[in-house]
Formats: C-alpha cells, structure tokens, sequence
C-alpha cells in the first residue's frame, strides 16, 4: 500500500542542520498494524508526517497504491490528508468552541460533504460516546477525548489512520480503551501507521519499526499471538513499482473532489466571531464608528447642500442684478447711489434688450404691520409683476398682483409664511385687510416658504407693487435694485455687457464714474456657493472616512493576533484537509462579517445621529441612499483588503510547525 523509497528530510535549525531521515526505505501492506519507536530525535514524528503527507520529503520517492505522489501540489496533499488519511493526536486537538460532533464533523466541511452529518454521530457512536455529542471538549475527560479525535478521523472513511502517541496523555484505562478501538479498526481492515514511546503500546501492533539517528534499525514482524517473527536490520526488500501517469491520482482513485461550501465556511467563521465576542466587538468598533460618522457628515454636508439651493432658488436663475455703486471722490466713498440713481423707466428699458427675458425693480424698507388686535414690525418689498416667476415667488394661496393694480398703485399686498403666523395664527389671510405703515392693504395672496438662514427670515416679509411702495409706503423717488433675466445661460456676459452700456447711456456717466454701480451674476454666485458646499461635504466626508481606515487597521491588527492564537487550529484544519484556499477564505469571510456587521450597525448609527442633528441642534440634514451604499461597499471593501493579509499569513502556514506552537 505504501512504499518509501530513499526518502531522507534535513531540517535547518539555526546554523546547523538535522537529518531527521537518511535514506530511509520502507513497505507497508494494506491492513498492517504498524509502530514506530525510538528515542527523541530518531525521527519517528518526521516518518508519520511524511507517511501522512503532512510534510514532504528532500529526496527519494513515495508511492501509494503504486502511484507516485512525491510530485503532488499542495491542494493535491490536502485532498489526501482528507479522504485518504485519517489523524489521531497525542494533544487532541479539539476545537474548544465546537461540540464533540462538530469537531467530528470538521472533515466533512473540506471534503464538501457537510450534509452528511449523520454519518458524524455514527463515528461518535460507534466509540461509544453518542451521548455525549452535544458537549464541549472541556466538558470531556482525556480518554473521551481522544475517542472523539479517533471519530474525527474515521468520518470520511479513510484507508490510513495516523496516530501519533495517541495514548501519550491518557491514564492506564483510557489507554486500554484506544488501545481496544485501534485494534478493533485494524480487525476491520483499516491500515494504521502509529508512533510510541512505550513498548507496552507497540506490542498491540502487528510490526515493531525501531528507528535511531534518522534511520530504520529494526523491522518487527508480530504474529497474531504478539510472538517475534522476525526481525530485519537495514533495508527492508522492495518490490518494483511503476509510477502512475497525472502523479498517480486518478489511477489510485484519488482524485482531487469536495470543496468546501460558502455556506460551511460562514457557519465556521460565525463560531469564531461569537467565541471571541469581545475581541470581535471591538474589532467591529472602529468600522461601526467610521460608517456612522461618515453617513452623518454626509447627511450634514448633503442637507446643507439643499438648504442653500433651496435658498439660491428664490434668488431665481440666470439672474443679473444691477444695484447703485459706490463711487470714489478723492479717494472717499461718495456712498451708494451718489452718482447713479435708477427708475422704472431703466427696468422697462432692460427688459427691453434683447438678451433679456424681463427685468423687474425692487424697492424695501422696514414698516409695521397691524391685522385686528396683532401687530409685527417687518420688511416690505416693492416689486414689478414679473418677480414672481423671477425669484421663484408664485403664490401657494391667492394670486400675485397684475400690470393694472401696478399702474394705478393698489393698496394689495402678499404676506410671507412668518407674517401670516404672527398676524393670522390658524386663519387664512387672503381677503383680509391690514394696515402697513398705517395704511389699508388687502392681502390677495401667500408667499411659499422658503426659510430662515442665521438671523435673517426669508417668510418674513410683505410683497407689493413697487409704485405702490415707492409713492404711498416709503416715499422713494428711485428704485433700491433691478433684476435682470437673461434669456439664455450662454448669454450671461453678452447680457452684462449690454447692461453696463444702457446704464452708461442713460446714466450719461464718464469712465472714471463706470464703478458707480454693480452687477451681480447670481448663476456664479450660485455656482461658487454649490462648489463651496459639495468641497465642505467631501470634506467632511473624507475626514469621517479616515476613522473607516483605522478602523480597518484595527481589523487586521485583531486578525492577525487571532492567526496567532489559532495557530494550532490553523494546522489542525490543515491536517484533516484544508487546503490554501479554505483557510484564506474563513479568514477572510470572518473579517468581512465583522465589517459589514459593524457596517450595518454603523448606519443606523450614522441614520440617527443625522435625525439627532437635525432634531436638538436645528442643522439640515438629508440621508441618501448613495451615502449608505457608499458606506457599505467601504466597510465590505475594508473587510477584503485588511483581512486578506492575515489570512494568507495563516494559509502559508505549515501545518507541522502550526500543530507544534505553543
């Protein structure tokens, strides 16, 4: 069944190197009961680990069922780990967070047959441990123990069972139990391969091998009543052995199959996250912090955002505003409108360009309101009737005032949403009369609402014909401003530069009077404000993603102690058939669980500290879907990149050197 031939294995400790194996060459049949003996640094353990494709040897060649296997990838060894060799150790090696069928049931998972677990309790039950299935391995005495690492090694029905010092921890009668089930699966016909260091124990076997300084001194052949047959010294004879094609897997009815399912490596991952519930949470902590705070800032920089575009859409659009100047005299502000004075008759000449849509003049001051017995101090703003469409100010109740009520200066006014709540509570205003300044308005309609920025009320303000204004509330001669549509946005300078010459006609101002009046472009005032807010917002945004990236750090550094620490596990996984690719992706799914667990606390988090903002401290705020992917796809991202890194550290473990760690 297993034929070394001229296999020797040099180990480099420090500066010097050990010859764990010389040239060793052995034959085992199928079914031999074989035991490995001698003293500490004979070899013994390398032998079972090469005999056990846990190791592989310098030189020389392993065949298994005349197939030679000394070429095998290491996906290709697992495979062999799993479905052909079956692990009994001296520590047990039991998973602690596993009950005993769990950890029966573990080579299963790497040999894609998970939805076999009754096939578990029959190994657990037929050591005679069926009741105690349910319980954790420090619920265990030594011997059961060890019964349930014989179970673990017979579930997936292997051909070999490698048992190393399997009664080296246990008490006379747990030996004599182990010692009664190897034989017992011997008498059954399975080949066992077992390393003592008590002679007592190797006299159950049926062949005795001796070895000292790497090397085979000795070959014990046993009959069935334990008398000595014969005893060979040196090289045992071979007999010829013609390696099979494809490194003898499909000819010895090995071939690589099972894998292990996305679904087992969750349920593994899970068991170790809630294992460890502390250190998990905290590892989810830094990832739950960063998603909550960069959906909040988000949310703050994305209700900002409509906060001023709401307000930048009562300034209109594709606005041009001419206001009076400031002119200089000596070096001294002659003050606004000292040389510059406009009237309606310049609105109406505007409008009258053509690229301008209309223009509209504006007139306001500070008046006093009374309805009945209320009365509220506010600003009243002349206008003309295009204002309304201008600065986005239809009414929501009513209507605004037309070309005659302009004309014949009617006492008609619109009120603001604050207006209407301190003169008029519950009650609808429209048809109501007020006194402005002392004189009877009738109010014909209701401004929509657009808020309050800082100390300054947008609704709180009363809308009239700008001839009305200017000749029965303020007594103004000139208007304050005049608004400018410009008909198409591609027209905006044309459009300015054909304002400043109509002003300088009419105005007959020289060139040193040019800067006696201004016109504001409101589009790039607009622009220059959505730019300034989206710049605050990926700002804030980045600041908050920074504690993602800790966050992620602190990920690894908790993965990487936990490869550590599952050191052993690690080897053990190894040793009943994980390969590279199983333990990557445990690791990896383990640290993507945490992230996106902390991530999807992190936005209900990040969801109520917006609500929480918006609620106590009055700031706008808006949650968007985008900003929730955005920090979902994140935290998933950190998962992958800072998990990956431990995880390919645990899978480039050795699994001889990993079951050795301490």
């Amino acid at each position: 069944m297993i034929e070394l031939r001229n296999v020797s294995k040099t180990y480099q400790m420090g500066a010097e190197q050990v010859r764990a194996l010389q040239n060793v060459s052995l034959t085992i049949e199928r079914g031999d009961f074989v035991a490995i003996m001698g003293p500490s640094g004979s070899g013994k353990s390398t032998m079972l680990h090469v005999l056990g494709f846990l190791d592989r040897p310098d030189t020389g060649s392993y065949f298994l069922n005349g197939s030679d296997i000394s070429g095998l990838s290491d996906d290709q060894l697992a495979v062999m780990r799993n479905q052909t060799a079956g692990f009994v150790f001296q520590q047990f090696h039991l998973l602690p967070r596993l009950t005993a069928l769990e950890n029966v049931a573990l080579p299963l998972t790497y040999a894609g047959r998970q939805e076999q677990k009754a096939r578990a309790f029959d190994r657990l039950k037929a050591v005679g441990l069926a009741e105690r299935a349910g319980h954790q391995p420090n619920e265990l005495s030594g011997g059961e123990r060890q019964r349930v690492a014989i179970a673990r090694s017979l579930v997936n029905d292997p051909l070999i069972i490698f048992a190393d010092e399997p009664t080296g921890n246990l008490d006379t009668k747990s030996e004599a139990e182990i010692m009664v089930i190897l034989k017992k699966l011997n008498a059954e016909g399975k080949t066992i391969v077992m390393v003592t260091h008590e002679r007592e124990v190797a006299e159950h076997a049926k062949r005795i091998i001796f070895m000292r300084d790497g090397k085979i001194v000795s070959d014990e052949v046993r009959s069935a009543t334990g008398a000595l047959v014969a005893a060979i010294a040196g090289e045992p004879r071979l007999r010829e052995v013609k390696p099979a094609a494809s490194a003898g897997l499909a000819g010895s009815g090995l071939a690589v199959s099972g894998r292990a399912a996305l679904a087992d490596h969750l349920q593994q991952s899970i068991h170790a996250i809630l294992s460890n519930r502390m250190r998990s949470f905290l590892s989810m902590l830094g990832i739950l912090i960063g998603v909550a705070a960069v959906i909040a800032m988000l949310a703050l920089g994305q209700g900002a955002r409509d906060s001023i575009a709401k307000r930048l859409s009562s300034l209109g659009s594709n606005l041009l505003m001419v206001r009076p100047g400031s002119s200089q005299a000596g070096g001294v502000s002659l003050g606004a409108g000292a040389v510059t004075r406009f009237t309606i008759a310049d609105a109406e000449a505007m409008a009258r360009l053509p690229e301008i849509r209309r223009a509209s003049a504006t007139v306001s001051g500070r008046v006093q309101l009374v309805a009945a017995d209320k009365n509220w101090s506010t600003q009243v703003q002349g206008t003309g009737v295009d204002y309304a469409e201008m600065r986005a100010a239809v009414p929501t109740a009513g209507r605004f005032f037309g070309e005659e009520e302009l004309r014949m200066r009617q006492r008609v006014a619109l009120v603001g949403m604050t207006v209407v709540r301190q003169l008029f509570g519950e009650d609808d205003p429209v048809g109501r009369d007020i006194r402005i300044n002392r004189v009877s308005f009738k109010v014909i309609g209701v401004l929509p609402e657009k808020g309050a920025t800082g100390w300054h009320d947008d609704d709180d303000v009363v809308v009239v014909p700008v001839t009305t204004a200017m000749y029965r509330l303020l007594g103004k001669q000139y208007v304050d401003s005049i608004d400018a549509e410009v008909a198409d946005p591609a027209l905006m300078d044309e459009a300015q530069e054909a304002i400043r010459a109509l002003i300088i006609k009419r105005q007959k101002l020289e060139k040193d009077k040019a800067d006696s009046f201004q016109i504001r472009n409101m589009a790039e005032i607009q622009a220059t404000l959505e730019s300034t807010t989206q710049t605050m917002t990926l700002l804030l945004g980045s600041i908050a993603a920074i504690s993602l990236l800790v966050g992620g750090i602190g990920i690894m550094n908790i993965m990487l102690v936990s490869v550590t620490e599952r050191t052993r596990e690690i080897g053990l996984r190894k040793a009943i058939g994980a390969r590279r690719s199983d333990i990557i992706a445990q690791f990896l799914i383990e640290a993507v669980l945490m992230t996106v667990t902390g991530g999807l606390i992190g936005i209900v988090l990040g969801i109520s500290a917006a609500a929480l903002l918006s609620a106590v401290a009055g700031w706008s705020t808006s949650v968007s879907v985008a900003s929730i992917l955005m920090a979902t796809t994140f935290s998933i991202a950190v998962g992958i990149i800072f998990g990956l890194r431990p995880a390919m550290r645990a899978a480039d473990l050795n699994p001889i050197e990993a079951l050795r760690y301490e």
